[in-house]
């Protein structure tokens, strides 16, 4: 289904990737696009048609394979492409060479469809953006808004009275903070009809990592339902053009609800997927027993990591160093020791961060000097701080937790006691009147499968089978309330983590866990 027309196909051999990443040009497959322009020629009436993010055309080229005498007006902010896309289409299309996103507010239209740029908050002027989209459509949005959804917003604002709008766009929108805001507009307008999630193994696109769905949208006020449908590996388009005629096969999650029963402020993969959860009782949310910060920022790692060999050639002490885990494939096992570590520092790995406020010593002054010269105390991270080099306050963490994952989650117990970059989350244990479990114990749930299995209904799905966890998907995701587990079983289970930390009998504990928990 990753099949590019051959104009795409050109312009991709032609084109450096460089150029196609700047302006975020990852072609829909002519597949997909006739799919989405399908349901956008079923309403039968349209006319008018805008492409805001035209790229080379390839939903003008299935629309006129299938309705002739179409108006079509199209935006692109690339020159190149622009130039390329006139030259294909000459007066057949209405191209204009401007950004769609400040331009063309008070123009309707019967159809819109688009594969909008997927950039971060930080890759474009969001602020800009973001201001111009709350005042014109009444809304708020979080400042760390992906541009592709501020694309669909304002699409939908421009449908005529019965239009209707396809997007393909990333799913992330639906499980993250920012996306609770966007969902909220969404719900508000009461437009969205139907939103189709493609597995998380899928790529539909080469060269970007990201999970997709499809976005079906229209401006008319006879529906009270939303639907939500999860398909499994796609194998071409036929399994889309059944479900967009409500034809659910066995192997595809597909329900609906009102829209009264849809809350913005909750992941949405809740509604297109069994949740893990279901399966157990007494469970609560992870921040009962333990909270999760993300690893420490440098703002500059570069200047800022150190091995071995570069503390011996800038004769910086280790007394001026901090001990610190920088890379994920350096903790091979779940449990870290000091040996570890050790063994990390005679590879000549990067295993020290620069620790050196207050310091008077001659050779770190000259170090900072050359961070200065290289404008390292400029940089985002270093600017705002005082002073640029002091490191983030942040304890050793007694538990690591991974960010990315396509296996599940992988917790390992830093006995070393070093600090850790952001390859790995810290985990705190927290102790109160009613949490009297050991970090022992902690440890030896976080171990299981099931646990792994309880926190999935809260990760962010990336392309080809890619998870990430931020810490507040953590904090906020459930765990057993291993609390409620009788003394003797806790002891049982703690003895297991004192005999043999590192190959701990998973499928023991978890036969006792579902004694108590499993509904």
């Amino acid at each position: 289904m990753q099949s590019m027309g051959s104009i795409e196909e050109d312009y991709v051999l032609r084109t450096p990737i460089e150029h196609r990443k700047h302006y975020a040009q990852f072609f829909t497959p002519v597949s997909l696009a006739d799919v989405m322009t399908d349901w956008l020629v079923k309403k039968g009436d349209i006319v008018s048609v805008l492409e805001p993010a035209f790229g080379l055309g390839v939903f003008t080229r299935c629309l006129l394979q299938k309705k002739e005498n179409l108006d079509i007006k199209g935006f692109d902010v690339d020159e190149k492409i622009f130039n390329e896309s006139r030259r294909i289409y000459g007066s057949q299309v209405n191209l204009l060479n401007q950004d769609y996103m400040h331009n063309d507010w008070n123009n309707k239209y019967d159809a819109i469809i688009c594969n909008p740029p997927y950039f971060k908050f930080h890759n474009y002027d969001n602020k800009k953006i973001i201001d111009e989209i709350e005042a014109r459509l009444s809304c708020k949005l979080n400042g760390f808004t992906n541009l592709y959804t501020l694309f669909l917003l304002k699409s939908i604002h421009q449908l005529n009275p019965g239009g209707r709008c396809a997007y393909i766009v990333p799913s992330e929108f639906l499980n993250s903070d920012y996306g609770r805001l966007v969902k909220r507009h969404l719900l508000k307008t009461r437009s969205l009809r139907h939103i189709i999630v493609f597995s998380f193994e899928d790529n539909l696109f080469e060269d970007a990592l990201t999970t997709s769905c499809l976005v079906l949208c229209e401006n008319s006020e006879d529906c009270e339902t939303v639907r939500f449908t999860s398909l499994p590996t796609l194998n071409g388009t036929g399994l889309i053009k059944k479900c967009l005629d409500n034809d659910f096969p066995d192997n595809v999650f597909s329900r609906e609800y009102a829209f009264s029963d849809l809350d913005p402020d909750v992941k949405w993969k809740n509604y297109y997927q069994e949740c893990n959860v279901s399966k157990y009782g007494n469970l609560v949310p992870f921040s009962v027993y333990a909270k999760v910060m993300r690893g420490i920022a440098t703002g500059a790692n570069d200047f800022f990591i150190f091995n071995k060999s570069k503390a011996e050639e800038q004769h910086v002490g280790e007394e001026f160093l901090r001990p610190c885990v920088c890379r994920c494939a350096d903790v091979k096992g779940s449990v870290f020791t000091e040996e570890d570590y050790q063994k990390l520092k005679e590879a000549d790995k990067n295993v020290y961060l620069l620790d050196a406020v207050g310091v008077e010593d001659e050779n770190v002054k000259r170090y900072l000097k050359s961070g200065i010269a290289d404008g390292v105390d400029k940089k985002y991270l270093t600017s705002s701080r005082n002073p640029w080099y002091a490191l983030e306050n942040r304890l050793p963490s007694p538990i690591w937790v991974t960010v990315f994952n396509r296996k599940g989650l992988r917790f390992v117990r830093n006995q070393a006691g070093v600090s850790n970059l952001t390859t790995f989350h810290c985990v705190y244990p927290q102790r109160s009147l009613y949490n009297d479990v050991s970090d022992d114990l902690l440890f030896a749930y976080l171990q299981t499968d099931i646990a792994k299995e309880i926190f999935a209904d809260n990760c962010r799905e990336y392309g080809n089978g890619l998870q990430k966890f931020e810490p507040n998907d953590l904090n906020k995701g459930m765990m057993m309330d291993i609390a409620l587990l009788p003394d003797h079983e806790k002891k049982k289970i703690e003895a297991m983590v004192r005999d043999c930390p590192e190959s701990l009998p998973v499928k023991e504990i978890e036969i006792i866990l579902l004694k108590y928990f499993q509904n």
